[in-house]
């Protein structure tokens, strides 16, 4: 039971945790990096909450993740081949509404509305689906139109679920044409998958695939092999449907933390004892980050530092070794990190060992949080650690040159417009011709006069935003600065700056 000194232990190792980012915060923090964090909807925090309830606790999450340093919000759209937006394929989600098929009243579409609102946050908005779920374990009611009710011989029954059988084509096939509606409509930024493939093994209970094993082997012997065969393919063609649509939109996957174990594969696996990508959910991760098919990977690592099975620091430094091809982000636990305390420093909890050891790993480039709510939460002052130290200062998202690395036109007619609200930089809009020419977004800097302008320094970032201005702090024109406007398109490249001196 927990009682007042386990309570007060807690409250000094997270304190203690909190001093001790001190001395990794002087450290220069990389001006390009992954931040992002999953807000899910699968837990039932939105459910039946209403329009103007949930977009209030929306926006406080977002204002509060935007003061964290967060920069992308992987936002759960669709978790049982259901609907947080208006689809005329799949129902309204009842982890909406309260009832699958029901559209929220008074209307409004989530993802339109958290696109708009993390833009203006300057935040990407991945969509996140779960893509063969097609029903939880608590959801009891299917709409008429939900595809387990449309097609049952489509899907199958597993220790409760229902999951879109991936062994039959016109699954994969359904699934891309759901993502290209998505994709087509929305303004997203990336579109992301997480660890559910074939289901999670329970003992004793076997999938049942026989007839499509029969039907669709393509002539591999081993059933194995032949459902991470459907699982690749689906992967890649989810990849093409994608950039068919639009090349920019970042298709990213967030699988379980361990690829395989040594004594599965001496030659690639970890040291480690659990639950297999490879082996027991079919997904062949090392596979999609080798030939591109995917954009960038975030293993769930929601271990702690000296877990006998499944050590955080070696599993970290496995990923950062073998999925270095496309850009490595690390799925973290939150309230696992502070419950814990670091072995090499009891009276802290191991949030200042795990970034010491992302700063490390020079193929690691960024961090999701797992979950929103517990950064938001502050649980173990985990929040104020990412705000005050770690991610203090803002950060642009990793390049991606595999899908453009040209950098767009400056921004134009950088000037001073003097408002009854004080000073406002303003600037226009370079124009472009195809997509990636185009600007999507804008950085802005500021130095001190005679301060030497350093575009690499994240410390002078003022913001990243959507938006061709913004309004400047007016504290009696006694200081001079350099502010400097730098264009961003779709994939942060970076244009050259545009100086602007301005007496504040």
């Amino acid at each position: 039971m927990y009682n007042i000194a386990t309570t007060i232990r807690t409250w000094l190792i997270a304190a203690v945790g909190l001093l001790a980012t001190t001395s990794l915060s002087a450290q220069n923090a990389p001006k390009r990096e992954f931040r992002g964090a999953w807000i899910q909807c699968v837990n039932g925090q939105f459910q039946g909450m209403g329009t103007q309830a949930m977009q209030q606790t929306l926006s406080y999450q977002l204002d509060e993740l935007q003061k964290d340093g967060v920069n992308a919000i992987i936002f759960q759209v669709r978790p049982e081949c259901d609907a947080l937006y208006k689809s005329s394929l799949e129902p309204w989600s009842r982890f909406l509404t309260g009832v699958q098929g029901q559209a929220p009243s008074p209307y409004w579409d989530p993802l339109e509305w958290m696109i708009r609102e993390c833009h203006r946050r300057g935040m990407e908005l991945h969509a996140w689906i779960n893509p063969y779920r097609a029903r939880t374990k608590t959801t009891t009611t299917l709409a008429q139109n939900h595809i387990a009710i449309q097609h049952p011989e489509r899907v199958f029954s597993y220790d409760g679920l229902l999951v879109l059988n991936p062994g039959l084509p016109e699954n994969r096939k359904y699934i891309c044409q759901v993502v290209q509606d998505i994709v087509r409509r929305y303004d997203v930024d990336g579109l992301h998958i997480d660890d559910y493939f074939y289901p999670y093994p329970v003992a004793g209970l076997a999938i049942p695939d026989d007839e499509q094993y029969q039907r669709y082997n393509n002539g591999i012997s081993n059933r194995g092999d032949w459902r991470r065969y459907n699982v690749n393919l689906f992967v890649k063609e989810l990849n093409d449907a994608i950039k068919q649509v639009k090349p920019w939109v970042k298709f990213g996957v967030s699988p379980f933390g361990i690829y395989r174990n040594k004594r599965n594969d001496p030659q690639n696996g970890s040291e480690t004892a659990g639950t297999q990508n490879y082996d027991d959910l079919y997904a062949d991760v090392l596979l999609w980050v080798n030939n591109g098919w995917i954009d960038y990977c975030v293993p769930q690592i929601y271990w702690e530092i000296g877990h006998k099975s499944a050590d955080y620091k070696t599993l970290i430094t496995w990923w950062n070794r073998y999925a270095s091809n496309r850009p490595l982000f690390i799925g973290e636990d939150i309230e696992r990190t502070v419950k814990y305390a670091d072995p090499q420093n009891p009276n802290s909890h191991q949030l200042p060992a795990k970034m010491r050891l992302h700063r490390q790993m020079p193929n690691v480039n960024g961090t999701v949080l797992w979950y929103a709510k517990a950064a938001v939460d502050n649980v173990g002052n985990y929040g104020q650690a990412l705000r005050t130290a770690y991610w203090k200062t803002p950060a642009l998202q990793p390049l991606m040159p595999f899908i453009d690395s040209k950098a767009p036109k400056a921004a134009k007619s950088v000037k001073v417009d003097w408002t009854m609200q004080g000073p406002v930089l303003k600037w226009k809009q370079p124009k472009g011709k195809k997509w990636d020419d185009e600007v999507n977004r804008y950085v802005v800097y500021r130095f001190l006069k005679g301060e030497k302008v350093d575009l690499n320094d994240a410390s002078k970032i003022v913001t990243v935003t959507y938006d061709t201005s913004i309004q400047l702090p007016y504290r009696g024109g006694d200081s001079q600065y350099v502010y400097v406007v730098t264009a961003l398109d779709r994939m942060s490249n970076e244009s050259k700056g545009v100086k602007k001196k301005v007496r504040l």
